[in-house]
């Protein structure tokens, strides 16, 4: 059989948008295949989330049902297989099922529920849908066609994925049934890890049943969320006879008796993958909400560089604008390095003083605050200061203004709320400190386009007379290995004791983890990249206390930290915001 995957980039909510975009590919392909796949719940784009609550979003997707039912009736001889929300016609249970929809010859001839719900990280389907009571084939064009839609692909004891969540086993159950082709529509969002993986695990399925698999995932970010694509087809021994590029829009025929070729999956660096996901997820973030032009503050930094070349990447340079605003603390290299940055991309750049400004709001707050005294307030007014700032560029001239904090830093409070947390979006938000200098190596892999004494330079924040982060941090390395256990592997403090770390660094860095969740609980959208990023996939509790054993693990008779170690005074302190 003749398959076109359509790996296309749908607009949540706009049902009639993402019609004309099924309607346009289907009626330019239609003539040469046999059916046109899309993705998961593609008429309302994934993830809809509570406009499935909304009446009216349901019968705008059973009008475009019935618009694309009349559209094939146009080319009776290929189908259209789509993914969509629709309506529980039995009482009880959830009043929406997420469905695949096979159209053909005028009418729906088959309509596929899905069956397995993920509640897990990101996923909250059972919120909004009843799965499936029985999954089946359909015969079509002289195939046996197994339809599933994403998670129910997601089972697999040999590669230790899901199957202790479930009970039953989606593809095992369509290939008994005499599938001779799997289908699976798909919006599997993007995390550094999983192209392998998702590969693997499809490869898996064709190989195990001996039957030709295609999967179609949706591409392009929503929100937080970004989607990767990289679409597959497998011939019946999990070898790939197709696979449609990562991060862009593309539309293959592939015909599903063709034998596989190894070679073709060729999977991108992980840190090109990481780049070019954020730059889409930037793109997309910006284009859906309706901005042209975005603006960041340059500090002569490694974080707001990095942010910077990506905003080039994903929005261009003319639709860029840096901001350089020192204070009385920033270093000569702090402007040169910033104007040099600037000049390299071709962005305009503009450098506004703020010294006035924070002295006018000390004068404004004596006697409460000694204007002489150098500390977390006076640090955090600085802070505050820029951000005001770029708001006020942001509302006059309808920019969206971007955060260039990192994970490292949202992670312990290294970071001023209403201050360098101002913005619509974070672009490094899920990308640990030590990631963000990797992303900087691969953006110069051709030229020299963040300035290496950018790159080469001691992290600070200059709110103080030579400040370094690594005099109030653990060592970068050291804090993102620990991070990462504790944040994405979800290890407890026992667990991250080891004989290279001293436990009262542990100690510090998963207190300040704790400490500080209100803070990212206020914080700009953070696109994600991570397998657990700060945000929608981590549901914390910020009135708490769940770590009280630190104290019995890390006693205080042996916590004999350095005070720049221990020290909570941060950037900003937690305890006093």
């Amino acid at each position: 059989m003749r398959i076109t995957l359509a790996q296309l980039n749908p607009i949540v909510g706009d049902v009639e948008g993402n019609l004309e975009l099924i309607s346009e590919t289907f009626r330019e392909y239609a003539s040469g295949t046999d059916l046109i796949m899309f993705s998961e719940m593609f008429l309302t784009g994934y993830p809809p989330q509570d406009l499935l609550e909304r009446p009216s979003v349901i019968r705008r997707v059973e009008e475009a049902l019935r618009s694309l039912c009349k559209l094939s009736g146009e080319f009776p001889e290929t189908g259209l297989l789509v993914g969509a929300p629709q309506a529980n016609p039995k009482s009880g249970g959830r009043r929406l099922h997420n469905t695949a929809v096979l159209i053909a010859d005028g009418r729906i001839v088959y309509t596929q529920i899905k069956s397995l719900l993920p509640t897990y990280d990101v996923f909250d389907e059972g919120r909004y849908f009843q799965p499936a009571s029985e999954i089946d084939v359909v015969e079509f064009k002289g195939e046996t066609l197994g339809i599933s839609i994403c998670e129910d692909a997601w089972v697999d004891s040999s590669l230790g994925l899901t199957a202790q969540i479930y009970n039953t086993d989606p593809i095992g159950e369509l290939a008994n049934k005499g599938a001779s082709i799997l289908l699976n529509l798909s919006a599997s969002p993007f995390n550094v890890y999983k192209i392998r993986t998702r590969f693997s695990l499809l490869s898996s399925h064709a190989r195990k049943h001996g039957i030709p698999l295609v999967f179609v995932n949706q591409v392009g970010a929503n929100d937080e969320l970004i989607f990767d694509g990289n679409s597959l087809s497998f011939d019946k021994d999990g070898v790939p006879n197709a696979v449609l590029g990562g991060f862009c829009e593309t539309v293959v025929t592939v015909e599903t008796s063709e034998a596989g070729r190894a070679e073709l999956f060729q999977p991108r660096e992980e840190i090109a993958a990481v780049h070019d996901a954020l730059a889409l997820g930037l793109r997309d973030y910006a284009h859906k909400c309706g901005f042209e032009k975005a603006i960041l503050g340059l500090s002569g930094g490694i974080d707001s560089a990095v942010t910077l070349a990506i905003d080039v990447e994903a929005l261009g340079a003319e639709n860029m604008l840096g901001v350089c605003m020192p204070s009385l603390y920033s270093s000569k290299g702090s402007i040169t390095d910033s104007r040099d940055l600037a000049e390299r991309y071709g962005v305009e750049m503009k450098t506004v003083p703020i010294e006035n400004v924070y002295n006018s709001y000390l004068d404004t707050l004596t006697p409460d605050i000694d204007p002489a005294e150098v500390g977390i307030t006076q640090e955090n007014l600085q802070a505050r200061v820029r951000g005001n700032l770029l708001m006020a560029y942001a509302n006059k001239f309808g920019y969206l203004t971007l955060s260039t904090g990192n994970k490292s830093e949202l992670a312990v409070g290294y970071c001023t709320l209403y201050g360098d947390m101002s913005g619509g979006l974070s672009v490094l938000a899920d990308v640990p400190k030590t990631e963000v200098y990797n992303l900087a190596g691969y953006i110069n892999r051709n030229k020299e386009l963040i300035p290496q004494a950018i790159i080469d330079k001691a992290p600070s924040a200059e709110l103080r007379p030579a400040q370094a982060d690594q005099d109030t941090l653990p060592a970068y390395d050291v804090l993102d290995r620990i991070l990462h256990c504790y944040v994405e592997e979800k290890c407890s403090a026992e667990d991250l004791v080891s004989d290279d770390v001293p436990p009262e660094v542990i100690r510090w860095v998963v207190e300040a983890v704790d400490r500080n969740e209100y803070k990212r609980r206020q914080s700009a959208p953070g696109l994600r990249v991570s397998s657990k990023s700060f945000g929608r996939g981590r549901r914390m509790p910020i009135a708490a206390r769940h770590n009280q054993f630190l104290s019995q693990q890390f006693p205080e008779d042996v916590v004999k930290a350095k005070e720049d170690v221990e020290s909570p005074t941060i950037k900003e302190d937690s305890s006093n915001d």
